[in-house]
């Protein structure tokens, strides 16, 4: 006899295109259907361009902005971008009407919200996944979090580095697994990469060195700025390209200008980044980081080999020498170095870029649905 199905409910805070949200859609299509039925629910109009995804996988979707289950067109609601402050209702409302048998949370406010509405002797089993890491929160977090935390029957980091700061009194039954994910990414082959080169207008026989950046102002573009400039003074003919936007980019611009480099593509903040990596030979991710970091991910499922620091979650998904190589924050000798030995050894660059596609293979979006279905099947377990 087929066992039964259980009813499964994510809850984000929006479905835009951007990492959180694309690795739910990723996930989605490969759900066990035969033993979950997931939904989601979400809470930011305007910022759904993923439903349409999400509903191809098969999923059920509320925006938790009306009646439970009512009819709506992505990205047409809430013209201001501005949460329904009666989105706990909504919530409360869903839960009740749609039974669901575990509730997976991704955000930290709304999480805390339905450990307080997930409540009675029908109550769903709650899991929660954390992808930053656990630091100074705005007071009301903080206290909602103190409040509910331990609520959870289980908690899923997105890195090790990740899963450490969440305090251990907090901690559900003690116990964090580490889920860590890469994208799932269109082809990388030459024709990929001639697209990405004329979209960003490189010269299609250059040695390109490029990164991602978010929006986050501790990001350390500098130290990759002070490297480049160094190789241009010394080593072949390179580029480089510096994906994304943010407060820093005339700080960093102004920074370019002074070392001489007049080369350097500033790309902005681009929809379309998996569509761009393509054009690199070498990826750089120059910034510590406790999460996950999905650009580093997406860089190896493209095949690329990388130049990283030796901190935060990153040596999680990249072994030294194997498919690329680490570094020291801040040291642009140590990092010019490592790039000019990449950009020197064609042969090096091939090896390390096969390992690390071979690498992100084992963190793709099947086999991360696998492992937090594995934590869904051990807490529903009688």
């Amino acid at each position: 006899m087929s066992p039964r199905r259980t009813r499964i409910l994510w809850l984000a805070r929006d479905l835009g295109a951007d990492g959180a949200a694309q690795a739910l859609a990723d996930r989605a299509r490969h759900a066990d259907t035969a033993r979950f039925e997931i939904e989601v629910a979400y809470l930011l109009p305007g910022r759904d361009p993923l439903v349409p995804a999400l509903e191809r996988a098969g999923l059920r979707v509320h925006h938790l902005a009306g009646a439970p289950g009512s009819p709506r067109t992505p990205g047409t609601t809430g013209a201001t971008g501005r949460t329904d402050p009666r989105w706990p209702w909504h919530l409360r409302r869903l839960l009740a009407e749609r039974r669901y048998g575990l509730l997976h949370t991704h955000t930290p406010v709304p999480a805390a919200a339905a450990r307080l509405l997930a409540l009675g002797r029908n109550a769903p089993r709650l899991v929660h996944s954390e992808q930053s890491p656990w630091g100074p929160r705005r007071l009301v977090t903080s206290w909602a979090d103190a409040l509910t935390y331990r609520r959870n029957d289980a908690v899923i980091a997105g890195s090790r580095a990740v899963g450490r700061t969440v305090p251990a009194g907090r901690r559900a039954g003690d116990r964090v697994t580490v889920v860590l994910q890469a994208p799932d990414l269109a082809d990388a082959g030459p024709a990929a990469r001639a697209a990405a080169r004329a979209g960003l207008g490189l010269p299609a026989d250059a040695l390109v060195i490029g990164t991602v950046s978010g929006r986050t102002p501790g990001e350390d573009q500098a130290t990759l700025l002070a490297a480049y400039a160094g190789l241009r003074r010394t080593g072949p003919d390179t580029r480089l390209v510096l994906i994304g936007g943010g407060p820093s980019e005339p700080r960093l611009r102004a920074l370019a200008a002074g070392l001489g480099l007049t080369d350097v593509v500033f790309a902005g903040s681009r929809p379309d980044v998996p569509a761009l990596l393509p054009a690199l030979d070498v990826f750089v991710l120059g910034s510590p980081q406790q999460g996950p970091p999905a650009a580093l991910l997406a860089a190896m499922t493209c095949g690329l080999p990388s130049v990283a620091t030796r901190a935060g979650a990153t040596p999680e998904v990249l072994d030294d020498g194997a498919q690329g190589l680490l570094v020291p924050p801040g040291d642009p000798a140590a990092l010019g170095g490592a790039l000019a030995g990449l950009l020197a050894d064609a042969a090096l660059r091939a090896r390390l870029g096969a390992a690390a596609r071979e690498r992100a293979a084992g963190f793709g979006a099947a086999a991360a649905q696998r492992a937090v279905e594995a934590v869904y099947r051990r807490v529903l377990r009688p």
